[in-house]
């Protein structure tokens, strides 16, 4: 879970990124389920949009896609939504978690 500076860092950081992900009709497929795993052990941070044809909602695919890869939502802007998931050997180095 993530701490409420650390999902502002991570926003941040996704400021810049450019969505590598598009949801479209066909929904959240396994296939897809397996690419946004395999991106996020890549990257830890990616962007993804939700296309006009797709029956879910933006916040809906990003909790479905963020449940079936145990990543953290970190926003949801308009159709658009980060997910963040620590790799094995990380690369971004989250602030700490205060108290």
């Amino acid at each position: 879970m993530l701490t409420s500076k650390q999902r502002a860092f991570l926003r941040s950081m996704a400021n810049g990124l450019d969505t590598i992900f598009h949801v479209g009709k066909g929904g959240v497929t396994p296939e897809l389920t397996e690419s946004v795993l395999q991106a996020l052990e890549a990257r830890e941070l990616i962007k993804c949009n939700v296309l006009d044809n797709c029956m879910l909602g933006a916040r809906e695919a990003a909790q479905m896609l963020a449940e079936r890869t145990r990543a953290d939502v970190v926003q949801v802007i308009g159709n658009r939504f980060v997910l963040y998931k620590p790799a094995k050997k990380p690369v971004i180095e989250l602030p700490k978690a205060g108290k």
